[in-house]
């Protein structure tokens, strides 16, 4: 499936779960000209709650992450389809948190809505010429916002991968998001350096998230936002900003399309 350029190799976790799969394996299928070719592999199947859905998401490299906005979009759509759980709401359940999912009225859309989002932090960085603020927070996993002057601009494997070590996010680091303004329509443009795959990828659902409540905590933007994705596909972002500066009634919505269906064989 694909979520805006995302791609996932979505496995119906009744039929085969994590427990099957060795950190090699993720790799082998997520190996692009050698596997399927994806961005990580996603298991959809019953959660623990009556009627809830479960999603567990590892990265390519066979690391197992908490949070991916683009995969809880396509694994909202995914149990729909399977009959999981009600196209019209159904509750997520991931390493992150419980989330409410639910498909577009639109075809191959989904929604979910997300956990409330703390108040920005501004790391200790030095910023490069044409980056002009950086700010951190947590949608899921840990998101560095880097506003530039324009994207296409940005050595985005190399500025990408030394942000994402720096020792100021933390020991495990976080997926890097540049942004810029848009053209167009759209207001804002998004290049993403995610961490687990170790290079670009084509959108990011929870950093568009991170990127949109920055851009609002800085006064650049108003809520709702469009995030205009390296794949040129937009994310939606609507949420509210509370008094404490900490964003709530966090929505995501973007693209969750099924691309092709098939068996993986040892």
């Amino acid at each position: 499936m694909t979520g805006s350029g995302n791609d996932f190799v979505m496995v119906d976790s009744s039929v085969s779960g994590p427990d099957d799969w060795a950190e090699s394996d993720i790799q082998a299928v997520c190996a692009r000209g050698t596997g399927v070719g994806a961005d990580g592999l996603v298991f959809v199947g019953p959660g623990k709650a009556a009627g809830a859905v479960r999603m567990v998401y590892f990265n390519s490299d066979g690391s197992r992450a908490s949070m991916c906005g683009n995969a809880a979009l396509c694994s909202t759509r995914l149990a729909a389809y399977l009959g999981i759980g009600p196209q019209r709401g159904m509750q997520l359940e991931t390493d992150a948190g419980t989330y409410v999912g639910r498909c577009g009225q639109e075809p191959d859309r989904a929604e979910i809505q997300l956990s409330p989002v703390e108040p920005p932090t501004e790391p200790a960085l030095d910023l490069m010429p044409g980056e002009e603020r950086a700010g951190l927070t947590v949608v899921g996993v840990p998101h560095l916002i880097v506003l530039v002057r324009d994207v296409d601009q940005v050595d985005l494997a190399g500025r990408g991968r030394e942000l994402r070590y720096a020792p100021a996010l933390g020991p495990d680091g976080a997926n890097v998001n540049f942004v810029s303004p848009g053209r167009r329509s759209v207001a804002w443009r998004m290049r993403t350096y995610e961490r687990g795959v170790e290079g670009e990828t084509l959108a990011c659902g929870t950093g568009a998230v991170a990127a949109a409540c920055i851009l609002e905590h800085w006064g650049l933007e108003r809520l709702p936002v469009v995030i205009e994705t390296r794949s040129q596909l937009p994310l939606e972002v609507h949420a509210r900003k509370s008094t404490d500066g900490a964003f709530e009634d966090v929505w995501l919505k973007g693209q969750a399309r099924m691309v092709f269906r098939g068996i993986v064989t040892a």
